[in-house]
């Protein structure tokens, strides 16, 4: 574990929140809404924020760095991380899941300038001086540039203490692995490959990184809502085999008085390698929610049918 993982571990905490939905993610949400929401947070404990330049193409970043500087206690408490791999250039973009904010186009960039430049436009977006945690972006088609220039130039700024330590953070965990057993990272970010409805991170990915020291950001817990009671898997409509599956995991926490939310909140962190869950809200009401379910009583019971089941 290198000295960076080391100090970030004991600062995540149990939960983080993720600002994809405070950018927009799916719908709208107002300035008000997502302030209440990020308050909501701070009010529960949670010190721990995820964001990205690609979150409502810089929305969520905006409205996270706005928070925090209102809070004087921030600047010693809040741990966040921002993300590289995609710098914001001026035009008529697409929404890519993000309806409403489409005056920036996302450029796929994991160069060093390109690296060098997204973290100067999210400090200033932010409005912060530091980031805890930088991770690399979703470069599942770029991994040469990824691991070639990406990686070297972000462990420069660990060195410089520019920045406080590394990750990557994607939807897969074949190339973490890879990042992990190829590089020094401190951290992943890995986004619904460790949930009740796919554990494929626990063959390579999770026991690499324990073996190693690489904290783990669990995200994506409730496969895009499907697990919360939506019927989004992986930022799509579900496909019907999936619908059933989800619907047969409810039946099971059912019978044993659990709702399906509560146990997908709370199933990464039965992984000794998981430092932290991110848990999406977007909103107040969704904080108190999230964090209620987190904290429901699950028999052992459950657990054990559940891994029958999967």
């Amino acid at each position: 574990m290198t000295a960076a993982a080391s100090g970030l571990v004991g600062r995540l905490g149990r939960y983080g929140l993720g600002t994809a939905p405070l950018g927009g993610l799916f719908a709208a949400v107002s300035e008000e809404q997502a302030e209440q929401a990020l308050a909501a947070a701070w009010q529960a404990g949670i010190r721990y924020f995820d964001t990205a330049p690609h979150y409502g193409s810089g929305l969520a970043e905006e409205r996270l760095g706005r928070f925090l500087r209102g809070l004087p206690e921030a600047a010693a408490e809040a741990v966040v991380s921002t993300k590289v791999g995609r710098v914001l250039v001026p035009g008529r973009g697409e929404e890519e899941g993000f309806p409403g904010r489409t005056d920036f186009v996302r450029v796929r960039d994991y160069s060093r300038d390109g690296v060098l430049r997204s973290l100067d436009d999210s400090l200033h977006r932010t409005g912060l001086d530091h980031f805890d945690l930088v991770f690399i972006h979703d470069p599942d088609d770029h991994w040469e540039q990824a691991a070639g220039q990406a990686y070297p130039a972000l462990a420069e700024l660990r060195d410089q203490g520019v920045i406080g330590a590394i990750g990557a953070g994607m939807n897969q965990a074949e190339m973490l692995t890879r990042f992990v057993r190829e590089t020094d990272l401190d951290a992943v970010l890995v986004a619904g490959r460790y949930t009740l409805l796919d554990r494929s991170a626990a063959d390579q990915l999770l026991p690499e990184c324990e073996r190693r020291g690489v904290a783990v950001v669990a995200g994506g817990v409730f496969n895009s809502g499907i697990l919360a009671g939506g019927t989004t898997y992986d930022y799509d409509a579900a496909p019907p085999a999936v619908l059933e599956r989800a619907r047969e995991l409810d039946r099971i926490c059912a019978s044993h008085g659990v709702p399906l939310p509560a146990a997908a909140l709370r199933f990464p962190h039965r992984h000794p390698a998981v430092t932290t869950v991110l848990i999406g809200a977007r909103s107040a009401e969704e904080i108190a929610e999230d964090l209620a379910l987190a904290a429901a009583d699950i028999p052992d019971g459950l657990w054990e049918d559940l891994n029958h089941a999967g």
